[in-house]
């Protein structure tokens, strides 16, 4: 089974909008509708699905989001999905979706995090399908900055195509725009120095491996089921190894110390050749902070590993595909992740 590349969004292409988890608010819907025209605006014809409700933890009952996404995933005039924001429950849809049949449909892009990762990840490992861990719906009018990647630049690459994002060394460090207030607010506020950081030692990194991974807090949840062989997604497409990234939404250290190494111990690193740490705003616990309970739980398996990294709940956001051949430079005077879709 070897991966499955989309086709690249073009103008005139269809973009589903559905939540399999939780959906907006009515408050919200501002926003939304800013986040809908920025996609139209780059020629795309966006179609908003019925599971949208946000008065509750889920946007539907579990049915019908299922149905949703499996339609949207399956229509060949829809090129990409991609949600508002992730949630907390779209683990309930990984029994209802039809496998084989997204298997056997032309693949589609699916694009978000957070929870959302919680489908991406599986469908890239159980259907070879290639997904974007990148900003979600509600990010997408943001300026990029200069060295990253909006995810509507990665859906609109060809097959072969080679990327190279580097970090802009600044992040918002606490708080988000309040989308009630400022629906149309496009600018991050970027207001703190920071590179990424290795943990396990020092000198230069430069490694290579099919990238995958996601949210701490929602994989941990499918270690031991088939939704989450990742030895086995190595095995069949990258025996070279892989380069396994996560990131903690918003759990303590203790939990994600906990999470992580119920992680490694259900065989989810075995792969990798380096992992790289998503930059967090969770807190500490204690006397153990993220960065320690990181490398309690995964410095035992002797690769580098690397935190801070944009592909986390702090903007901004450096899309990374699922299923990529990724390269990680990081030296003292440069950092850089390289993807190629091949």
């Amino acid at each position: 089974m070897a991966v499955r590349y989309p086709s690249p969004l073009r103008p005139g292409d269809r973009v589903g909008i559905t939540s399999p988890s939780s959906g907006v608010t009515k408050d919200l819907r501002a926003r939304l509708d800013v986040a809908i025209r920025d996609v139209e605006a780059r020629g795309y014809e966006v179609v908003v699905g019925h599971c949208m409700d946000g008065a509750g933890h889920v946007s539907a009952p579990a049915a019908d989001r299922a149905g949703e996404l499996m339609s949207m995933l399956t229509d060949p005039d829809i090129r990409a999905v991609v949600p508002p924001w992730g949630g907390e429950m779209a683990i309930d849809l990984l029994p209802l979706l039809d496998w084989d049949r997204l298997r056997d449909a032309e693949p589609t892009w699916l694009v978000g995090f957070s929870d959302t990762s919680t489908i991406m990840t599986p469908l890239t490992l159980l259907t070879g399908t290639a997904t974007v861990h990148g900003n979600n719906l509600m990010d997408t009018p943001y300026r990029v900055p200069e060295g990253l990647l909006s995810w509507l630049d990665l859906a609109a690459a060809p097959p072969g195509h080679r990327f190279t994002q580097t970090p802009p060394n600044r992040h918002r460090a606490t708080g988000r725009d309040d989308y009630r207030a400022q629906p149309e607010v496009r600018a991050y506020t970027l207001d703190t120095p920071g590179r990424w950081t290795r943990l396990d030692g020092d000198g230069d990194v430069e490694v290579e491996g099919r990238l995958i991974g996601g949210c701490i807090e929602t994989l941990c949840n499918l270690t031991g089921t088939p939704y989450l062989d990742v030895s086995a997604f190595a095995r069949a497409e990258s025996p070279e190894g892989l380069v396994v990234y996560v990131e903690a939404g918003g759990d303590d250290a203790l939990a994600i110390c906990r999470n992580l190494h119920g992680m490694r111990l259900a065989g989810f690193f075995d792969a990798a050749n380096a992992i790289l740490v998503g930059r967090t705003s969770a807190p500490d616990a204690g006397s153990l902070t993220q960065h320690q309970a990181v490398l309690d739980a995964l410095g035992p398996l002797k690769v580098p590993i690397i935190a801070d990294v944009e592909c986390g709940h702090v903007p901004p956001y450096m899309p990374i595909v699922n299923g990529a051949h990724g390269r990680v430079v990081h030296t003292s005077t440069r950092s850089e992740l390289i993807q190629t879709l091949d």
